[in-house]
């Protein structure tokens, strides 16, 4: 029974230490280059981690400890999040996951039941997922943005982004800025009209909108013919960077 109690206090003890990332965390991940908060690692987009325990001297020493099974076979793009040793991560087509990173035990698993006729050129994939206080952020296939309880997966709050049966899909990892969720659209090759959108991390409620193609009265519009504009793609399916100190 003790083992059992240790290893049980042990992962409440994990599930607890992550849930408070404050965006001061975010702005400054240097100072704990043993986590990765954001899908990029930084704001800037470097992609790059300052850890030096592996090395090309020792890296053919490395062995598996575990191995966790996502059960899907399609293509899997996640850049995982690391947060005070709980790895959080997406899995097609649109699930979420949290994991113990000492033992690779599931600590939660949300599962997201789609529509039948979604629209998705290249594939079912999800590239990953942010975090802000105590929610994980997703977007799925279906062009819903959740905020996930990042203790027990639950979902606190749901909000359409775009209409899927026009072709709109989400597949990219979303980024938090301040208190605000940015996400992006996919869907260029069934002729959406590209967008970025800014949410409330507590609500969900829209903060703005930012139309890819230019609309009538916006800059640009000349420069297509028509109604072109209406369908002309320009999807925001990367996650960007961003510049805090600029705004």
């Amino acid at each position: 029974m003790i083992p059992v109690l240790m290893l049980a206090l042990a992962a409440a003890a994990i599930t607890a230490a992550g849930q408070s990332v404050t965006y001061d965390r975010l702005l400054h991940p240097e100072k704990e280059p043993g986590n990765w908060l954001t899908y990029s690692g930084n704001y800037a987009g470097h992609r790059f981690s300052p850890l030096t325990q592996i090395s090309d001297q020792n890296v053919s020493k490395l062995r598996p400890l575990w191995v966790y099974q996502t059960n899907s076979l399609q293509k899997f793009e996640v850049t995982r999040l690391v947060v005070d040793g709980i790895m959080y991560i997406s899995e097609p087509p649109s699930n979420v996951a949290a994991i113990d990173t000492r033992t690779g035990r599931p600590l939660w698993k949300y599962r997201r039941v789609l529509p039948d006729d979604l629209r998705v050129c290249c594939g079912q994939v999800n590239r990953g997922v942010a975090i802000l206080g105590d929610l994980v952020f997703v977007g799925t296939l279906d062009s819903h943005l959740l905020a996930l309880d990042a203790k027990t997966g639950a979902i606190r709050w749901d909000t359409v982004v775009a209409d899927y049966q026009g072709g709109y899909s989400i597949t990219v990892a979303p980024l938090v800025v301040k208190d605000k969720v940015v996400i992006g659209v996919t869907g260029g090759e069934y002729g959406v009209r590209g967008l970025l959108d800014a949410y409330d991390a507590k609500t969900g409620k829209r903060a703005w909108r930012f139309w890819t193609i230019p609309g009538p009265g916006e800059p640009g519009n000349d420069t297509w013919k028509g109604d072109s504009w209406k369908s002309g793609a320009a999807g925001t399916w990367v996650t960007g960077a961003v510049d805090p100190e600029t705004n």
